[in-house]
């Protein structure tokens, strides 16, 4: 019998080559390693997250994880061994009712406690949507900074996962980003994760973090194991080129910089690559600055194409970049349906979609 490990790196492997062999690296008995900026250990994404809340729990004797089944590790054994190591009162389990999570969440915050709320997946989060938007979001504004629950993260799961279909697949981050008061961020790696999260756990605004769920075991790196931050709203060019812009967040990252390679080898196009980190508020001047550089810009992101936050970003380049553009700005994103099961390779912007977008730029 083939396992779900092999079946899954079978489906990574097909969508994301860009991963590599990294999906196959085995994390038992990876030992720390001490090097020149403090102790590391081997990590993938969701031991990562792990880390950050352990540092969160320990650092903090405010601070508290709830959410459906984290007293037992959680789906994705986020939170496994917590419980244990700090009590039933600082990680426990709540009712299956999303908007009651967030509400409990946004009323320690406000008491002035650390709240860090799991959302088991991303597209549970909408039956918390009013919590969130109406209440989470403002409370600082409408009480004139006299109250705020700033100390509020809401963790979940986010995107593809190879076999989720309608329900376990979403990637709902452009629907908060037309809500000022709160940020909302996507990591790509295990270090990114754990140096973004501790940002948001400690920002004095109400965030929402989302977590690429293919990569929880897909992605793995050396992590520091004390608590490290990573500033928000400050998008990474993880590679520098002079023809074409990529940008793009979360899993879709490892995407793009495939297809940078395939455009240097294929085509001789040098592709400047950046991870956005920050969905909001997310960081013009990087894009704008990059987009000046090389006149050429390409979005891509797994939401759906129509009102996704590649939107945003083209509208306000667009305004800023405008005498600076060779082509027009491209777009690279899920398509305008339901999440499908059986199609979701399909349905995916993978990297043939990116490339051949960016070979119609080149050639405009």
């Amino acid at each position: 019998m083939v396992s779900r490990e092999r079946l899954l790196f079978a489906f990574l492997h097909s969508c994301f080559p860009s991963l590599g062999p990294r999906c196959c690296i085995s994390l038992s008995g990876a030992g720390p390693l001490t090097t020149g900026s403090g102790q590391t250990q081997k990590m993938n994404l969701f031991q990562a997250i792990t880390s950050a809340l352990d540092n969160s729990l320990a650092k903090d004797p405010t601070a508290v994880i709830f959410g459906e089944d984290v007293a037992f590790g959680g789906v994705f054994r986020c939170t496994v061994g917590l419980r244990d190591k700090y009590g039933k009162d600082r990680v426990f389990n709540t009712p299956l009712c999303e908007q009651g999570i967030v509400g409990f969440g946004i009323g320690i915050a406000v008491t002035g406690a650390t709240a860090i709320a799991e959302i088991q997946f991303a597209d549970y989060i909408f039956p918390a949507f009013d919590q969130i938007v109406n209440e989470a979001a403002k409370y600082r504004y409408r009480s004139g900074d006299l109250f705020n629950c700033g100390s509020l993260t809401i963790r979940a799961p986010w995107g593809c996962v190879g076999h989720g279909a309608l329900y376990h697949s979403q990637s709902p981050e452009a629907f908060f980003a037309h809500c000022p008061g709160i940020k909302v961020v996507v990591p790509r790696s295990p270090f990114q994760a754990k140096g973004l999260l501790l940002s948001c756990i400690e920002d004095k605004n109400p965030c929402i973090f989302f977590e690429p769920k293919i990569l929880y075991r897909a992605a793995v790196e050396q992590v520091p194991l004390e608590p490290y931050n990573i500033p928000l709203s400050q998008a990474e060019v993880i590679q520098e080129g002079s023809d074409v812009t990529l940008v793009a967040w979360g899993t879709q990252v490892h995407v793009i910089r495939e297809v940078a390679s395939m455009a240097q080898e294929k085509l001789g196009v040098s592709c400047e690559v950046i991870d956005l980190k920050t969905i909001l508020p997310w960081d013009m001047d990087t894009v704008c600055k990059s987009v000046i550089k090389t006149g050429r810009l390409l979005i891509s992101h797994e939401a759906p194409l129509t009102g996704g936050f590649a939107s945003e970003i083209s509208s306000t380049v667009q305004e800023e970049c405008f005498l600076n553009l060779e082509a027009p700005i491209s777009r690279v994103c899920g398509y305008d349906t339901p999440f499908p099961h059986i199609f979701e390779p399909f349905y995916i912007p993978d990297k043939w979609k990116c490339y051949d977008a960016l070979r119609k730029m080149i050639n405009y």
